[in-house]
């Protein structure tokens, strides 16, 4: 939707309304994109990977084969033998 600037002016709170709606609203100058309106996005927070060295520990035998589960995975029937 594009508005001429008085337009906007005198209609700011429904084209908000139209906009946070989903709206792409255009304000014109001399018949000209001037602006366009935007929902306000809160900016996202930047985050550091880490912060938990030390407190997370695997068990000895994390890594160790369980061979009743790989049994059960290939003899399963999302893994047919070879049918």
């Amino acid at each position: 939707m594009r508005v001429n600037m008085h337009q906007a002016k005198s209609q700011l709170s429904r084209l908000a309304r139209l906009v946070r709606e989903g709206e792409d609203v255009v304000i014109c100058k001399s018949g000209q994109p001037w602006v366009r309106l935007t929902p306000y996005r809160a900016p996202v927070e930047h985050r550091e990977p880490g912060g938990l060295e030390g407190q997370i520990v695997f068990g000895p035998d994390f890594d160790n084969a369980d061979e009743e589960i790989i049994a059960a995975f290939e003899n399963s029937r999302i893994f047919p033998g070879g049918e």
